[in-house]
Parts: C-alpha cells; structure tokens; sequence
C-alpha cells in the first residue's frame, strides 16, 4: 500500500489489517510509517503490518523497494497505488505530479505485476481523483519538459494534478487490455474529496481547515471505494473501469480514449527506460 502513513491510505490499511491481512505500508518517511504502523498494529491487534522504505520520486527507489519486496514477500495479492503529490520535481528531473502519481505508480506496477500473477485472482487498484477530467496530456511537452504543465504556479499546481490524475485512468484502462486472460485485475477511483488531501496538494490556510472539515469527507469515508475495489466478490468483469461511491463511473471523454491510453503506455515504457 503505497502513502499508507496518513489520511484514506492510512485508513484503508487499517480496515484491511482489521480483516486480518498481511499490510506493507509502502512509505517515503520513515518516522511517519513507523508511527502508523505502531497505531495500525495496536487498534487492529495485528502484528503483520510492516514498513518498507519507498520514495515514487525516485526511480532508483522503486526498483530498489521491488527488488526487496520480491525477495522478502511471496505473495502479493492487491497492490493499492494511493499517493498523490504536485510541486516540484523528482529526483529523475520529472515533474512532480507526473513523475509520482503516474510514473512511479508504473514502474512499481510492472516491476511486481508477475508477482500478482502468481498469486491467483489478484488486483491492481489505483486512486484518481474526479479532477481528472479537467486534465489533458502533451506528450511534445512532456519531451521536451519532462513534466505536464510549463509553470510551477498554484495554477499550474492544480492543473499538473488533473493531467496526473487523467493519467492514472488511462493507465488503469491501459494495463487492463493488456492484462486480458490473465487473472489480474485493475480498477482506479475517485475516494470523495478528502480534507487531509486538499490541504497537503494545494496549499489551503490552515485556518480554513476546520470550515473545509465541514464540508469534506473524513479519511475513513473517503477509505471506502478504494476498500470496495479491493476486495469486493463479483467486479472482475469491470476491470479497467473508473469507480466513484462504491460503483462504476464513466470518466471523462479523454479517460476512454484507449489510443491515448496505448501512447501513454509506451511513452512511460521509454522514460522509464532511458531515466
């Protein structure tokens, strides 16, 4: 469970550690991870919920953390994709937003996905975000900048987000067609718009947290479509889908667009590659 230190990721590998589950919380921070896997372990009463140092905005990082899950793990029976960032760059020279929430995610995917298919009906299951559809991809620009946006304004902040959240959907669609046959499967999600996140990804004053908390879901509401994609019996068919509020979603135009998704796919395939 990648960024499962705090908010619905938190949330979601405390539901799942309360059903008994083998839970690695995937996590950048060491500090941070291990607090939550002290609170995880003692409100769960299960001890198999571990840390494992993993940094999506470093590529050498994701290699480094598959090489040891793949050696330490022998089983791998859902994989949750749930960080979400904006600002800045990673340490390959990528844009933040595109280089964590949608390269990282795909290096780490392909990098365990022979795993999952060792392990009979397993899942991949990657949180979007609704935002998605006021996202677009340049692929002359991500040449050319590495990156989905040209600025580093709040504007452009917002907008990278979007564009990475159109590329978590497109990568869903994308590894379900090319996951056909097989009994992998992959759903992505928007979780409801959650406080803790609106205030990490764009900078809203904390004075106006606990008017937002108002309006906001908590992490655990917001926990519940991504638990629903993970474990619920009979959505197989549904692979690749868009889901929202514990049920299937059309995502926007761009999101169904399979050329864009097919592209998509091959240009990461190289810029994770020659990175």
């Amino acid at each position: 469970l990648k960024r499962g230190n705090c908010g619905i990721g938190k949330s979601t590998a405390l539901d799942l550690a309360k059903r008994g589950a083998r839970v690695i919380l995937a996590c950048r921070d060491k500090r941070r991870a291990e607090a939550a896997v002290y609170d995880i372990r003692t409100e769960s009463g299960n001890n198999q919920v571990v840390f494992m140092q993993l940094d999506l905005a470093s590529l050498e990082s994701v290699c480094r953390f598959a090489e040891t899950f793949l050696k330490t793990e022998p089983r791998l029976d859902i994989l949750i994709n749930n960080a979400g960032t904006c600002s800045g760059r990673t340490k390959d020279g990528f844009g933040m937003a595109f280089g964590v929430n949608h390269l990282g995610h795909f290096l780490l995917t392909k990098l365990l996905l022979e795993r999952l298919q060792q392990c009979g009906s397993s899942r991949v299951v990657t949180v979007a975000a609704r935002l998605h559809c006021f996202g677009s991809i340049d692929f002359p620009l991500i040449d050319s900048e590495k990156d989905l946006v040209t600025g580093q304004s709040m504007c452009h902040t917002f907008k990278a987000y979007c564009n990475s959240k159109l590329c978590n959907v497109l990568f869903t669609r994308e590894l379900s067609n090319r996951l056909e046959g097989t009994n992998v499967t992959c759903y992505c999600l928007h979780p409801g718009v959650i406080h803790t996140s609106l205030c990490r990804n764009f900078g809203l004053p904390h004075l106006l947290t606990p008017i937002a908390k108002l309006f906001l879901l908590d992490p655990n509401m917001g926990s519940q479509t991504t638990l629903y994609c993970a474990l619920c019996e009979g959505i197989e068919p549904f692979s690749g889908r868009y889901f929202a509020n514990c049920s299937v979603q059309q995502p926007s135009v761009k999101g169904q667009d399979d050329a864009l998704a097919q592209k998509l796919w091959e240009v990461s395939e190289r810029l994770i590659s020659t990175s």
